[in-house]
Order: C-alpha cells, then structure tokens, then sequence
C-alpha cells in the first residue's frame, strides 16, 4: 500500500507538472499577462473623441505611447513605473519574448489599446535564440509587421536599438555583441528608408566590448535605474522633436 500511495503522488505531480506547462502552450504569446490592465485601459478610451480627419485622429487619443518590449521594457517600468505614468505611456514588456512572440500579441497589446505612439525595442531574446535559432533577416521581418500593423491602424511607429550585450548570463554560450550592432545597424537603415524615428540607445550605452557596463547593467543585459535614466533622457528628448511633427 505504502508503495502504491507513493506511486500515486508522483503521478498525481507529474501529472500537475504537464498541465501548468500545458497551459503555457496553450497560451505562447502570453495574451492574459496584462489582460486586466488591457481591460482598464480600454475602459478609459472608449470614449475618447473621433473627428473627420482620419489622418489626425490620432492626436485625440488618451494613451500617448506604448512601449513594446520583452524584460528590459518590463524592469523599466519595475523600476521607474513614475516615468510611465508622468509621460502617458504604457508599458507592454514580457521577460524571455522573442520578436515572434510579440507580433502576435501585438493586437491585444498595442492597436487595441489606440496609442498616438509605439515605441518598439525588441530583439535581444532572438539573439539570444530563447525560441532557438532566428536570422537577423527574419527578426527584422517581424520589426517590420509591428511597424506596418501599426501604421495600417494610425499608430506611429518609433523603432528603438537592440541594448549592448556582451554575453547572456543564461546562454554563456553566445558572444551576442556583434549580431546586436549588426541588427542595429538593420533596423536604423530600415527605419531610415520608410521615414520613421529610430532612437539608439546602443551607442549611449555601450563600452569597448560592445557590451553593457556594470555600472549600468549587473547583469551585462537589463539596465540599472541608471541605465534606464540615461534611456528616458535621450527618449525624451527624441520624442519631443517627434511629437512636433
């Protein structure tokens, strides 16, 4: 009986352990990580005005961006959540998301939610091949459905840099420096041939190494509050230039 019983709890784990994962595939874009606060904001702009002017529509919009990203977006608001809230801009980072990930989210996550802006920092869990094995063509191809969902639905698209990261605690494996710049240099030069901002947070971080500094990065990866304030400065004074537009 003893052994019986205990053949039993290690099924009925197991069996516990293939449902929790079960639930993780069912769901691998991470649509319900901010189902609530999709709900709330949707529940403010529902009555946000609309004019006959569908091309300046967008200035009535209450959100005023939204920042699309994986950990680096989700620590920053963890860490200055009041730079959100005192600039309008909602943050959509999920830790561990690929470039693929977040393009199908990108619905329930930013178009539903009618931003004037998007600002778009995604790339450093393809490098770093969290879903295995990616061509930097095929992450800028996903940069690119992100930037022409967005302009399909009036939202303007602001593409950012991949961070500085030398190596990846969790792939020690990998040397990422040189595919982030080259990423980078894609994004810019894609961004720059369709007319749309491009804000590089790569060379305001960046140490001889290609990688991010201790004193802004412990981890070579995700930014210190002092890291991120660098990022806000530079954000900011980009986006203001933006906004006069």
């Amino acid at each position: 009986m003893k052994r019986t019983g205990l053949l039993l709890i290690i099924a009925l784990c197991c069996s516990a352990a293939l449902s929790a994962q079960n639930t993780k595939k069912q769901d691998w874009a991470q649509f319900y990580v901010f189902e609530k606060d999709n709900a709330r904001v949707m529940e403010q702009i529902k009555d946000a005005p609309k004019g006959n002017c569908p091309k300046c529509e967008w200035k009535n919009r209450k959100v005023k961006a939204v920042l699309m990203g994986d950990s680096i977006t989700e620590l920053w608001w963890g860490l200055d959540s009041q730079f959100f809230k005192d600039n309008n801009f909602v943050g959509r980072g999920i830790s561990g998301q690929t470039t693929s990930e977040m393009l199908v989210r990108f619905r329930r996550d930013v178009l539903d939610l009618r931003p004037q802006y998007v600002f778009i920092m995604a790339g450093t869990n393809d490098v770093a091949e969290n879903n295995g094995k990616i061509t930097l063509e095929n992450i800028l191809g996903n940069l690119k459905s992100m930037v022409e969902l967005a302009k399909a639905h009036n939202i303007r698209p602001i593409l950012c840099s991949v961070p500085p990261a030398a190596g990846f605690v969790w792939r020690k494996d990998l040397a990422p420096a040189k595919d982030i710049i080259t990423l980078n240099r894609m994004i810019r030069e894609y961004a720059e041939s369709i007319n749309i901002p491009y804000i590089n947070y790569h060379s305001i971080l960046t140490d001889e190494n290609g990688g991010l500094p201790k004193k802004y990065a412990k981890d070579g990866v995700h930014p210190t509050i002092d890291g991120y304030k660098i990022m806000e400065r530079l954000l900011l004074d980009r986006f203001k230039e933006i906004d006069k537009q």
